[in-house]
């Protein structure tokens, strides 16, 4: 088959989709994307670096978040996100550190956990909107979705901590702004070449 041929039949994308759109659908593909995305964010969790003076340790968990719902949207990343705490609860190891139980997921760091709920949505719905395809915008939007977490998990720490806003600010954001950027650089180069990719 020449190049030509195979780039008519090649799956382009159309305003409103996201990468997961382009699978061919069924429900076991719902259910499929879904349990693919649970399971991300739980290897991802597992990617841990301890921050000195902190109850909130460095996780791949926000570069899941954010592949997860620019890749499936805003109901099915609130979906993930949301099994994804229910399967904690339950006991699952698919925190951090293998970690779960009810007391992990209303702890200190329950609350960015918590923040997922959110950023899924808000970066799921811009993906539908086609800020995913093109660096310079994906990259403002993966930064926003990770703010959004802190927003949530930064005054959650502090209300299980007893810390004041001061120090749960130096506790659970300030160490975490080069790691976020880094993680929101990354995801923007890899998913907008995958759009391009899957263009041609």
């Amino acid at each position: 088959m020449s190049s030509a041929s195979a780039s008519s039949t090649a799956p382009l994308p159309r305003p409103g989709e996201v990468l997961a759109d382009l699978l061919p659908a069924s429900r076991v593909r719902e259910v499929a994307l879904v349990a693919a995305g649970v399971a991300v964010m739980a290897l991802l969790a597992q990617v841990v670096v301890p921050v000195p003076g902190s109850p909130v340790p460095i996780t791949g968990q926000t570069l899941g978040l954010v592949l997860v719902a620019t890749t499936l949207g805003p109901a099915r990343s609130v979906t993930v996100m949301g099994l994804y705490i229910a399967a904690a609860l339950v006991g699952l190891p698919f925190y951090s550190e293998a970690s779960g139980g009810y007391e992990v997921v209303v702890g200190a760091t329950g609350g960015y956990v918590l923040g997922f709920l959110p950023a899924a949505y808000l970066i799921g719905r811009a993906a539908r909107l086609g800020a995913d395809r093109h660096f310079l915008k994906a990259l403002p939007l993966f930064v926003a979705g990770q703010l959004v977490v802190f927003a949530v998990g930064v005054p959650w720490l502090a209300l299980t901590t007893g810390m004041d806003a001061a120090a749960a600010v130096a506790a659970g954001f300030t160490p975490f702004l080069l790691g976020g950027a880094v993680k929101a650089f990354v995801a923007a180069a890899v998913v907008p070449g995958i759009w391009r990719t899957l263009g041609r």
